[in-house]
């Protein structure tokens, strides 16, 4: 009984630990118009699916958008508020949910590999989430989806970049420390280059 529970508080733990790294990394944010900021937070959204992998994670993100509903200034730019939830953003912040199981599906399906952690944060952090984000904006804001598709293509090289720096970046903590990847057996979860 005891043991269940302490994997249970670990389990606990590394979620609001991503769920804390999600809020951090939205402190990193460059405004533009059309209320979409470049923010950091979907490299946080990333490493959540890429570390605690699909069961895990959404929890984390769910933590920062209910923290975020309840007012709390949690996301990219101090916004919180349910206002969010009827926003520009509104469809990315749903995509984070989404995307956060799909990039864990994907590099939690066998052993985590740089190909397996690079196709789920582009798969997941990045078409997912603009799959949910693009026709949302293009709703609230009154466009036409073509329009909006393209002018979400100045985000794509930032999140390119950040899909590599979330790849980097479990790899090296893989390599450093095991156990933030959760409960497996010892074998089971290993850096490989194919």
């Amino acid at each position: 009984m005891s043991s269940s529970r302490t994997e249970l508080g670990r389990d606990l733990a590394r979620i609001a630990v991503f769920a804390a790294l999600i809020v951090v990394l939205g402190t990193v944010t460059v405004p533009l118009p059309g209320g979409v900021p470049i923010t950091a937070q979907t490299l946080g959204v990333m490493l959540a699916g890429t570390v605690l992998g699909p069961r895990w994670a959404p929890l984390a993100v769910l933590v920062v958008l209910v923290l975020s509903a309840i007012g709390l200034p949690v996301l990219a730019g101090g916004r919180g508020g349910l206002g969010v939830f009827a926003g520009p953003t509104a469809g990315y912040l749903l995509g984070w949910v989404v995307g956060s199981i799909v990039i864990g599906l994907i590099v939690h399906s066998s052993r985590i590999t740089w190909w397996r952690t690079a196709v789920g944060t582009v798969v997941g952090g990045i078409l997912i989430v603009y799959a949910f984000g693009i026709p949302v904006q293009a709703l609230v804001l009154g466009i036409d989806l073509v329009p909006t598709l393209l002018s979400s293509f100045v985000f794509l090289p930032g999140d390119l970049l950040k899909a590599a720096a979330a790849t980097a970046l479990t790899l090296a903590l893989l390599r450093a420390y095991p156990p933030a990847f959760g409960r497996r057996p010892a074998g089971a979860v290993r850096a490989r280059a194919a």
